[in-house]
């Protein structure tokens, strides 16, 4: 194991650590003032935001949109990580670029930024997989990364029943059908739409709607890029023990 591999290892072990600590107090509060801030949300802004993540699940489940890129069979993961640097760069300003226009114009724009930062969240995490050597053409490749999703913007609680599938995923996808077709996307959907982006909802207030937008956009994409990294990085030195 090299120097790169060593700091590699030292950051996933840090992370695992992060993953599987119990809730907090201050965790079980936010969580409770979120829910509550959720109740406040028109009916019609939870619908759209339903509606774009379910199609974005059944984009993943088809795969067609986004399996564009062949994974990279070859490189060191200092090599791997460095494509994976510029990826996050280029994403997080696409994202940022995204929530200032959409932001600036009140509830509609600010509406229409969700499906936008969705499909450039899903953009990134295919590059990410094929980065890492995945072929995403496989369906519990593509449902991996929506757990990468789910992991990065869960409660603790949550958090802690992901990583565990995540941790034993080599076992886990043993118990998975061999076709997305027979797979209960539905459940998954309804699972993972309580927790996203709920931060991003300032982003309807005008006035400081763009500041908000470009802002939560940017840190949202490098969460999930830090996530991504150390999620590929678990599967990765698996694979060498």
């Amino acid at each position: 194991m090299n120097l790169y591999e060593k700091k590699a290892l030292k950051e996933l072990k840090y992370w695992q650590k992060n993953m599987t600590r119990k809730a907090s107090i201050t965790n079980k509060l936010s969580k409770g003032m979120q829910d509550k801030f959720n109740n406040l949300i028109p009916e019609q802004v939870h619908k759209v935001i339903t509606e774009a993540i379910k199609n974005m699940v059944k984009v993943v489940a088809v795969g067609s949109e986004y399996t564009t890129r062949k994974p990279l069979m070859q490189g060191d993961l200092k090599q791997r990580e460095e494509l994976l640097q510029n990826r996050i760069k280029f994403y997080k300003g696409a994202g940022a670029v995204s929530g200032a226009s959409t932001g600036a114009g009140g509830i509609l724009l600010g509406l229409a930024d969700f499906p936008i930062l969705l499909s450039i969240k899903m953009k990134f995490l295919f590059d990410a997989a094929a980065i890492y050597g995945f072929n995403v053409k496989d369906y519990r490749e593509r449902l991996y990364i929506l757990y990468i999703f789910q992991i990065t913007f869960s409660s603790q609680k949550r958090r802690n029943e992901i990583y565990n599938i995540m941790e034993n995923w080599d076992s886990y996808i043993k118990t998975l059908p061999d076709d997305a077709e027979s797979f209960d996307w539905r459940i998954f959907q309804q699972e993972y739409r309580d927790y996203i982006d709920l931060a991003k909802m300032l982003q309807l207030v005008p006035g400081i709607g763009a500041v908000v937008g470009a802002y939560a956009n940017y840190k949202l994409l490098n969460q999930l890029g830090y996530y991504a990294c150390n999620a590929y990085r678990m599967r990765v030195f698996k694979k060498e023990d």
